[in-house]
């Protein structure tokens, strides 16, 4: 089990944050709406329950959560990702503004809606989610608009990170016109993948974030059969010429990969409750790359990720840490692995 990182280092790279941006986000970018409320009844329609609504709220989804997670780190970002031409992308609009983030990089199309998740929930658990979106691939007009705003903001930014959620946004030439102009301009690419995109798309990037069950699908998808964490790191590392691999792993923590290591090295999980891990992944993907672009070693980003995680888990909904709530958790976290 790898070391838990030292309060100076956790301080310096948290205090560098706001040095850190902007940070480049590409990806699928929607809607999350929460509806929730109390069941009393069984419907007489159906053996179905009813949801007796007290309260409703939408927020910021898919890759603009991570635009979210980092402005509450103190992050400056550029959100680029294609919308339709509904109410719902002026929804999402007027939350990025309501946000202060930039609504630069928001292309929007005519031939898909913009992604909306609604998920009704009690105090107690998620009763069902309905999605409205399409997972077709751009219109060659509209993947040229969104190359257009990607290869003027890498040049102006820190980094990139590519949130691909497989819905449509990310073709293999997007990402790899985006690897190749980042490398051209010195930029790292992070991306956070999706298991149904197929991993040769992310050829060339500098950090792969699978969780297990994504890293399972990407190795067989490549025609390996393991389910060992080492040699998946390994196989997605090597076949896809990628420097750097963290495996997320749940409940056991992150396994973290360096090409041409012999082990991967193990960070446990810290959360002390788990009450929704919806955007746990987007939070860990945040702190990871402002903690490397920070200056971090892999090992103390991983960590801060990982704290991170463990936060938000513990609210309800698509959440978000800042940096206060982060301390405090590494702080209580920190006496128990100082004991």
């Amino acid at each position: 089990m790898t070391s838990i990182i030292t309060k100076d280092n956790f301080k310096k790279i948290t205090e560098k944050f706001t040095d850190v941006g902007p940070i480049l986000v590409i990806g699928d970018i929607g809607l999350d709406k929460y509806t929730f409320g109390d069941v009393k009844r069984i419907s007489p329609e159906a053996p179905v329950p009813v949801l007796e609504v007290t309260k409703e709220w939408t927020t910021l989804g898919l890759a603009t959560n991570i635009s979210n997670n980092l402005s509450s780190l103190g992050v400056s970002s550029t959100i680029c990702g294609v919308v339709g031409e509904d109410m719902h992308a002026s929804k999402l609009e007027s939350l990025l503004e309501e946000n202060d983030l930039s609504i630069w990089g928001v292309v929007r199309c005519n031939e898909r809606p913009t992604i909306f998740k609604e998920r009704v929930t009690t105090s107690t658990q998620q009763i069902c989610r309905v999605d409205y979106e399409d997972k077709s691939q751009l219109a060659s007009s509209t993947q040229e608009r969104l190359l257009e705003r990607i290869n003027e903001f890498i040049p102006n930014h820190s980094g990139v990170l590519i949130e691909d959620y497989g819905k449509g946004t990310l073709s293999k030439e997007t990402i790899a016109e985006v690897v190749a102009v980042a490398r051209k301009h010195n930029k790292k690419v992070f991306v956070d993948p999706s298991r149904t995109t197929p991993p040769e798309h992310y050829r060339g990037v500098d950090l792969l974030k699978p969780n297990r069950a994504e890293a399972e699908t990407m190795v067989s998808m490549l025609g390996h059969n393991t389910t060992e964490v080492l040699e998946m790191a390994k196989i997605l590392s090597e076949s896809l010429e990628i420097p750097e691999v963290v495996i997320t792993l749940g409940g056991e923590g992150m396994a973290i990969f360096t090409k041409g290591d012999d082990k991967v090295r193990i960070i446990p999980t810290v959360a002390n409750e788990v009450f929704d891990v919806s955007g746990a992944g987007d939070t860990a993907i945040s702190l990871l790359t402002s903690s490397l672009l920070a200056g971090a070693s892999l090992t103390d980003a991983c960590w801060l990720g990982n704290c991170g995680s463990g936060v938000v888990v513990a609210k309800k909904g698509t959440a978000t840490v800042n940096l206060e709530e982060l301390e405090e958790f590494y702080d209580d976290i920190s006496k128990n692995f100082n004991k």
